[in-house]
């Protein structure tokens, strides 16, 4: 008996590894140009602001953000409300977070991580790479935590956001298709009710 389940639990993760390799040759370009050109312009922007050091830590966040946009595009923790809520929600309780404990910077770091997770679970913006944003807010060199919450909006939300229009561009190009439900809703119009039909 435990010998039919362990072969059965093998078939299923099998299989589940086979499905998430099987991307042909092109399904590739499209994910290392997208991944290129959205870290690329992040890169491109931050080192005009940023010494090289800070420049490499928000990037490190993003690489992450990149293999879940760019590589496995159907997964839940892909989708835009994902991606850019929870790299939003994860920057303001880092800088929160370092507001409130300046000193502690292993305190900070946990605490930040871990009030990180709790919101995205409670807001269902599960992003993995949003806990790495609120570390950096509290671990990054003196230029992003002089930022305050400047950091939020720049270089969190402007790089959340060339991620995501990156993404549009280049996961709608052949059979892909991201987000995996469509952003807006069509508003279905109510049938058109002729007079004579009232009679």
């Amino acid at each position: 008996m435990p010998g039919k389940i362990i072969r059965k639990h093998y078939r299923r993760a099998r299989y589940v590894l086979y499905r998430e390799t099987l991307i042909d040759a092109k399904e590739h370009v499209l994910t290392f140009i997208g991944s290129f050109v959205g870290i690329g312009l992040i890169g491109l922007l931050n080192s005009q602001y940023m010494v090289a050091n800070d420049n490499l830590f928000m990037i490190g966040s993003f690489g992450a953000s990149s293999v879940l946009i760019y590589g496995i595009i159907n997964s839940p923790l892909a989708q835009p409300r994902n991606l850019i809520g929870g790299h939003v929600i994860c920057a303001i309780i880092g800088v929160t977070v370092l507001k409130i404990i300046p000193n502690e910077v292993w305190i900070a770091g946990a605490l930040a991580v871990s009030l990180s997770i709790v919101a995205m679970q409670i807001t269902k913006t599960l992003h993995p790479p949003g806990g790495a944003t609120a570390l950096i807010a509290v671990t990054g060199g003196a230029k992003i935590k002089e930022m305050g919450y400047l950091y939020v909006l720049s270089p969190v939300f402007t790089g959340v956001m060339i991620l995501f229009a990156v993404a549009l561009v280049f996961n709608n190009m052949r059979h892909r298709q991201y987000p995996a439900k469509p952003l807006f809703r069509k508003r279905k119009h109510p049938k058109h009710v002729s007079p004579t039909s009232l009679k």
